[in-house]
């Protein structure tokens, strides 16, 4: 016998959807933001306490491959496998039947995690050894890197389950809690580099301790959100259960196809630790500033419209399906462009003001700066993958992006082979953005000749706006703009006081452009 779902779970959330697409993508855009900003204040205290030297490097190897695990399963296979299996269920208005698959599914992912953990706190030299291999030279750097390791890999498990958690909250259009969930590892992190490396031997392993705190204070923050719900249910293994195997077969797939750029990134780590010391770091501080505005506005907008779509596509609506891809193409565009823009041209006074500051050397500045400048010719490419891929996963087509991502990791390869030489770490940031753009290529061609998403008018007079609008934005970055020895003799104050005023200014002249070609408040919102 049937009993009725919450309302949050069969239909979407009143208040969630009383809001629409932008309203939503600027609540989790907000809460993003402020997980980010702390991002960048935890990475200024590393930077000044640890620089980018040898301990640096073994952290940031040590925290990356469970960091980018944990992309995997809890950015990628969870929301993008889970949610469209969820608005399935939910249309059957079966609260029984959807608290026993998240059981099962629960218990079922739980064990694998487990088993996952387990043989990494084994192998933890192994895998220091085979995601550094450069460490090999340095036999206290490759131990440093396993023994920290072995504190960071429970991660992966106290996350996913986490990201599994929050699967359920984005479903029910509670977009917040998950949103705001990465603050509580900034603070972890801060609070271990602050307080608890100076009282250890080896002050950089507080901050593996960090990672691990981290994992447990944001499984804790989803459950009682979850309890909400009603579907707090003790976890049971299920892997015969039909919808556990419909989630596992998603899966699968889907933390490959979401995640090519993550692997390229990680690949971009493996053969950095092949260069001279500093080139981990130096793409680790790039890749952060890079991941401001992918991290705020495109995963935002990727995690408001999964639900949407997988619900439209559950419904049989394909053009409403084709309008909510078309609407967060465009906001792509309007953010990404501005965006890529001034992190190119203002690599060097961000990385300045941002890190350049104790162990954080001039030339340790000018080689992140190099590399952020890399990675930014690729951010709107990344954006873009970021809101197509949903169009794929939503209608549980796990195969086209995933063979699509076997392409672009192969021409990440062939470009970095052919870069690296001669630009050594720049010139693996300039291949990872190069295979998204092939990526997001191949995925858009992909979406259109399949007649999913199909270009609604405008589509010529918004992209004059954007480029018109971001040559005011040029304009006012080239006339404050100051030489880079200037940048690294001025103090904090000066830093952050001529930044301010360049990002103000800056931002003014993109949104005038804007509105001085015509767009209008109302050319933003949404599709309902």
């Amino acid at each position: 016998m049937s009993s009725s779902l919450p309302p949050n779970l069969s239909s979407p959330n009143p208040s969630a959807g009383d809001k629409g697409l932008l309203g939503s993508s600027v609540i989790v855009a907000t809460m993003t933001m402020l997980s980010r900003i702390l991002g960048l204040a935890r990475d200024v205290v590393i930077a000044t306490l640890f620089g980018a030297g040898s301990h640096a490097d073994a952290f940031f190897v040590a925290f990356k491959i469970p960091n980018f695990l944990r992309r995997l399963f809890a950015e990628g296979a969870f929301n993008q496998a889970f949610v469209p299996v969820l608005a399935e269920m939910s249309a059957q208005d079966n609260k029984e039947l959807l608290k026993e698959t998240v059981s099962k599914v629960a218990g079922s992912l739980l064990l694998i995690l487990t088993l996952v953990t387990v043989i990494a706190l084994v192998a933890a030299p192994v895998l220091a050894l085979v995601f550094a291999p450069g460490f090999s030279g340095d036999g206290n750097k490759l131990g440093l890197t396993a023994d920290m390791l072995r504190i960071t890999f429970p991660y992966l498990l106290l996350i996913s389950m986490t990201g599994f958690l929050g699967s359920l909250l984005n479903h029910a259009k509670r977009f917040v809690i998950p949103a705001l969930t990465p603050v509580l590892l900034n603070l972890s992190l801060i609070t271990a580099a602050l307080w608890l490396a100076p009282q250890m031997t080896v002050p950089v392993m507080a901050l593996a301790w960090g990672v691990l705190a981290a994992g447990i204070l944001q499984l804790a923050l989803q459950l009682p959100f979850v309890a909400q719900l009603g579907l707090l249910v003790r976890p049971r293994l299920g892997f015969s259960n039909v919808r556990v195997k419909q989630v596992m077969k998603l899966m699968l797939p889907a933390m490959f196809g979401v995640s090519v750029a993550q692997i390229n990134l990680l690949l971009d780590t493996v053969l950095a630790s092949l260069l001279q010391s500093g080139s981990v770091s130096w793409l680790y501080y790039s890749d952060r500033l890079m991941e401001l505005p992918l991290g705020v506005f495109g995963i935002a907008i990727a995690t408001v419209i999964l639900p949407g779509l997988s619900q439209r596509h559950a419904t049989k609506s394909p053009q409403a399906f084709s309008d909510t891809l078309d609407w967060a193409l465009r906001m792509v565009l309007l953010i990404g462009v501005p965006a890529a823009i001034a992190l190119a041209l203002l690599a060097e006074p961000l990385i300045t003001t941002l890190f350049h500051y104790g162990a954080m050397g001039d030339r340790d500045v000018l080689f992140s700066a190099a590399s952020l400048r890399a990675y930014a010719l690729g951010l709107l490419f990344f954006m873009l993958i970021k809101v197509l891929a949903p169009g794929y996963f939503a209608r549980q087509d796990m195969k086209t992006p995933v063979r699509i991502g076997i392409w672009a990791m192969a021409s990440n390869m062939m470009f970095n082979l052919l870069l690296v030489w001669q630009f050594d770490h720049v010139g693996l940031a300039m291949a990872t953005s190069l295979s998204a753009l092939l990526n997001a290529t191949l995925l858009g061609v992909g979406l259109y000749r399949q007649r999913i998403w199909r270009p609604s008018i405008g589509w010529g007079v918004f992209s004059l706006r954007v480029l018109l609008a971001s040559m005011a934005l040029v304009g006012v970055i080239y006339l404050t703009y100051q030489p880079v020895e200037i940048w690294l003799a001025w103090g904090l104050w000066q830093r952050a006081e001529h930044l301010t005023m360049i990002v103000i200014f800056g931002s003014f002249a993109y949104a005038i452009g804007l509105v001085f070609t015509g767009l209008r408040w109302g050319h933003l919102q949404g599709p309902k």
